[in-house]
């Protein structure tokens, strides 16, 4: 069967079919953008405009100081632990014109966590918002960590703003006097000029870990290349220029927000509008005020967004791009972001092996519920997970990747290459662990996670099916289902539920109504009403968390 290529037919109009990428770093793209566009806002923080000259002297400046003040150099590691701000920014592209490597750290990590990530990647050098700073002070007290650069978000905020603006942004810097802690204004005002390193297009740039879900996270050895394949493939794809305005919600410490929403905008000459935490007014207000054109988000984000009561009272229609990933948009939520937008919203779907994404819906023709068709020069194929075999379409089995984007391999992790990756055709395909299949269009359509499927009395039960059903309940909100053991049948699904503000129901309301939307094998037996589900930082459902701990209640209850 080899390459799937039927959604060509569907691929985008004056959007060529391969893309030749940088032999430059991603510094670079800043250097080039700052001539280029120097007045230009490239980010926009809560009212104050940072133009492109701003921020690159500043990268400099910090670079500068970071090369001969804390000793990083070329293929050191820099742990990157904060909110997005400004100086996420401004540390990534320093870190970058050293040709050192950025380790992205989850904000909401706590301090026994943050151990792994120091010794793992072997940063010597963090930087950190002051808001964190207690939970890595151990590291560096511990001798894991030689210096803490420590920034306060409200260092940025230097204009008056009607917004509102987070609690943690407005918190007044603070001092730390430990040892081996530099405090962000020092660093930049040092005035030092970083001196030149080369850097190529198969340096290592980044180090982000997976979330850990099936062992301790591991890292991901990302290269310029890699980097520059998705975030300049997504600024063709969906006609990123230098005249757009993207919304950049997700956290930039997650590959999706970082590539989408941060990298490519800089990469075009474009304007981010950055926001330090989620809050539906503020971001329906932004997009009103300063016209936001691109938004990328995770679809928890449009279903909170399109439940606030005043939604239509805004201005949303310089949008042209919404669309995201990470979770599949219920029906019922897109046929209303259409109805307030006109816009079918354009999933995609990615890994932090392949820094974002692989497969993207072509935004004249998108499908919903659809990681969409392979981007640029991927070669995705569907295998039976035992045998490796290919399969064809509407066939269900294993999503294998290859293409520019995926990682070089796990960092010092042989063992797990050896499971990721195999060969065939000549070329390195790395197993995604997600099962998929894929249409007679060349559409690819999510199954479920490998390892996530329930077997009730034979039958495979795939979650995202039950859930993808469930949301179509007018009081539904989010849901969340996993497999619980049933005495008749082995297992069974158990939805968590979160209702829609003002929405009441039952459980046993919920299980007879979904008792007719569903086969008999399919329906969950057991509804449990909480009031959030547990997130990643990315905004991903925590599915395993509920699988863990209805099994610790389970045996506890024993």
């Amino acid at each position: 069967m080899g390459k799937v290529e039927s959604y060509f037919e569907f691929w985008p109009v004056r959007v060529p079919r391969s893309l030749p990428l940088p032999e430059t770093s991603v510094f670079d793209n800043l250097a080039v953008s700052a001539r280029r566009y120097p007045g230009k806002p490239a980010i926009v923080y809560y009212g104050t405009e940072i133009p492109y000259r701003r921020l690159l002297e500043e990268a400099e400046a910090l670079a500068g100081y970071l090369q001969s003040d804390l000793g990083v150099g070329k293929g050191d590691r820099v742990m990157l632990y904060m909110q997005n701000s400004p100086q996420f920014v401004v540390t990534f592209y320093a870190v970058l014109r050293l040709g050192a490597v950025v380790v992205p750290v989850n904000p909401m990590l706590v301090a026994a966590e943050l151990e792994h990530y120091v010794e793992d990647s072997g940063a010597k050098v963090a930087v950190v918002g002051q808001e964190l700073y207690g939970r890595i002070s151990p590291q560096l007290s511990a001798g894991g960590l030689s210096n803490v650069v420590v920034a306060a978000y409200s260092d940025y905020l230097e204009e008056e703003t009607d917004l509102a603006v987070p609690d943690v942004v407005r918190a007044p810097r603070e001092g730390v006097g430990d040892e081996g802690v530099v405090p962000w204004r020092e660093a930049l005002s040092a005035g030092r000029d970083p001196s030149p390193v080369e850097v190529g297009a198969d340096d290592m740039a980044l180090l982000p870990y997976t979330s850990g879900t099936t062992g301790r996270p591991k890292g991901c050895v990302h290269t310029h290349r890699t980097l520059q394949a998705t975030l300049v493939g997504v600024s063709v794809f969906n006609t990123l220029t230098p005249s757009a305005t993207a919304l950049c919600v997700l956290p930039l410490f997650h590959v999706t927000g970082m590539q989408h929403s941060m990298n490519a905008p800089i990469y075009t000459g474009a304007t981010f509008i950055l926001m330090t935490r989620w809050d539906r007014e503020t971001a329906a207000e932004l997009v009103q005020r300063y016209g936001v054109t691109h938004w990328t988000n995770i679809s928890t984000m449009v279903v909170d967004f399109l439940t606030n009561p005043n939604v239509g009272e805004y201005d949303l229609s310089s949008f042209e791009i919404v669309g995201g990933g990470g979770a599949p948009l219920p029906a019922a939520v897109g046929e209303k972001l259409f109805d307030l937008t006109g816009l079918r919203y354009q999933e995609g779907y990615g890994l932090t092996e392949t820094i974002s994404q692989t497969h993207i819906n072509p935004p004249d023709r998108p499908k919903l519920q659809c990681l969409g068709v392979p981007h640029f020069d991927v070669d995705a194929r569907v295998v039976n997970p035992e045998t490796l075999e290919d399969l064809g379409p509407g066939q269900e089995g294993e999503l294998v990747i290859s293409g520019p984007q995926v990682m070089r391999g796990y960092w010092q992790r042989p063992d797990a290459d050896r499971e990721a990756f195999f060969e065939r055709d000549g070329k390195r395909f790395f197993r995604t662990g997600d099962i998929v299949a894929y249409d007679e269009d060349g559409y690819f359509f999510m199954v479920d996670r490998l390892k996530r499927m329930i077997n009730a009395s034979g039958f495979k039960v795939w979650p995202a099916e039950v859930e993808s059903t469930l949301y179509k309940h007018p009081a539904v909100q989010e849901a969340c289902v996993i497999g619980v053991p049933d005495e008749g049948r082995g297992e069974a699904p158990k939805a968590f539920i979160v209702l829609r503000s003002g929405e009441e129901a039952t459980a046993e309301e919920i299980v007879g109504w979904a008792k007719e939307q569903m086969a008999a094998y399919k329906y969950p037996r057991e509804v449990e009403f909480v009031d959030a589900l547990p997130k990643s930082g990315s905004g991903k459902i925590l599915w395993r968390q509920l699988q863990e701990e209805e099994e610790r209640k389970l045996a506890g209850a024993k």
